[in-house]
């Protein structure tokens, strides 16, 4: 389904003391969100969150079986000596590997199991636990943002912009290789800030604690190499569904718990042990699932207030008399703000692309640059945005408040806004 341009119209208002309190439905009529419906959003985000949030709390507990297995800090300690010359050279390739993968193939949920790995590294290396964090979300949002080949934003648009697809990818590698350097810069200076001096880190009264078993060295043994390729070659049989046989999350949690039990039967671990790991991981991730509701309670609060269509329509009728150069800035804007209301790339595609497609022909402005405003539109504002629920889940599986980072977060997010809006102008000028 697509928004058709032109058939929005005003619905009569209705008010009434039951509408503010419990909620009055009439017919034909548009109502304000009650009391009431503030509270029950989050259990309906809830439920729409269903998928996402069975996922959360199944890598949770597969994560931690196997982590009491000891391969992940056999593993990880053995590389570590592998790097300890060369303490920049990890961080660089792990950042690296999942910008390129969100890039080209919309990789960012399957490395959600990997954020205790992450953190521990950053633990171990001396950095905080932003840095640990940001492989994952920044890399992610750069990757995101640069959509090269990403088939859940760039190809969903340019198919309903009517462009060939995959069309126009030269100037989208460009734009990704200076948003890639200019977000690894920002990510080794402030890790470099925080190994050199603690106190510059944004949250340094955290004390950044871990378990004393995992900073007990394990030595590496046949049956943790054994895991390891288990679960890379069943997550890589996942991924490949992903991007081939339109696997969603609930196909991916039945990879992620037969991983779980191939561990159990490679250790030999015990029923009564392993299902104890289990429960334990399952507890891990019992905030991190609410947030996650709690995000998408916003847009169902949005949704049920009717307003997001015509905060679309009056953002279409103002860009269309403007000159092209401010109307690709507005779209951005437009774009970016509409991300908070619709966070999904693909919910969003199908809402506004059927609006800037035709605005961009009134304004003689290519459906490439078009589509590329809608990318970097939602991109960039992904990874700022509380209504964001990969976002809210990653923060919350890290223990990272979401203040800490915004503060951490939005001197980039201004430098990566100031780039998008200068790809833009260029794009406008180029005639891409």
């Amino acid at each position: 389904m697509v928004v058709i341009p032109g058939t929005y119209k005003q619905i009569p208002k209705h008010f009434s003391l039951k509408g503010f309190i419990l909620g009055d439905s009439v017919e034909g009529k548009a109502s304000a969100t009650s009391l009431l419906g503030i509270f029950t959003a989050i259990p309906k985000g809830m439920s729409q969150s269903a998928a996402l949030i069975f996922f959360i709390f199944i890598i949770g507990a597969v994560f931690n079986l196997i982590q009491d297995t000891g391969a992940i800090h056999a593993i990880i300690f053995k590389i570590m000596e592998k790097f300890s010359d060369a303490p920049i050279l990890l961080p660089s390739i792990i950042f690296t590997i999942i910008a390129l993968g969100s890039t080209f193939l919309g990789m960012g949920t399957e490395f959600i199991p990997l954020i205790p790995i992450f953190l521990f590294v950053s633990k171990k290396l001396g950095y905080d636990r932003l840095f640990g964090v940001s492989f994952l979300l920044l890399a992610e949002g750069i990757g995101w943002t640069t959509g090269i080949t990403n088939p859940f934003n760039v190809q969903i648009a340019q198919q309903i912009a009517e462009v060939p697809i995959g069309s126009g990818i030269v100037y989208r590698i460009v734009f990704f290789i200076v948003c890639f350097s200019v977000g690894l810069a920002y990510f080794l200076w402030y890790g470099n800030r925080v190994k050199n001096n603690p106190s510059n880190s944004i949250m340094k009264d955290d004390p950044f604690s871990i378990d004393a078993s995992e900073g007990v060295k394990v030595n590496l043994e046949k049956k943790h190499l054994l895991i390891a390729l288990v679960a890379v070659v069943i997550l890589a049989l996942v991924i490949y569904a992903v991007q081939t046989m339109e696997w969603g999350l609930f196909e991916m949690s039945g990879g992620f718990l037969a991983v779980g039990f191939c561990s159990i039967l490679i250790c030999g671990m015990s029923g009564e042990k392993a299902m104890a790991s289990f429960i334990k991981g399952l507890q891990l991730m019992i905030v991190p699932a609410l947030i996650v509701g709690v995000a998408r309670g916003i847009q169902v609060v949005m949704e049920e207030g009717q307003i997001i269509d015509t905060i679309l329509y009056h953002a279409a009728d103002m860009l269309q008399h403007q000159p092209k150069w401010l109307a690709v800035q507005g779209m951005f804007v437009f774009q970016s703000l509409l991300n908070f209301f619709i966070p999904s790339a693909s919910g969003q595609a199908l809402v506004t692309m059927p609006l800037l497609v035709p605005l961009s022909d009134l304004l003689n402005i290519s459906r490439q640059i078009a589509v590329f405003t809608f990318i970097i539109g939602d991109g960039m504002s992904n990874i700022i945005i509380p209504t964001n629920g990969f976002l809210m889940a990653v923060l919350g599986i890290a223990g990272v408040p979401f203040e800490k980072w915004f503060r951490f977060i939005f001197p980039l997010f201004t430098i990566l806004v100031i780039i998008g809006s200068v790809f833009l102008t260029i794009a406008i000028y180029i005639n891409y």
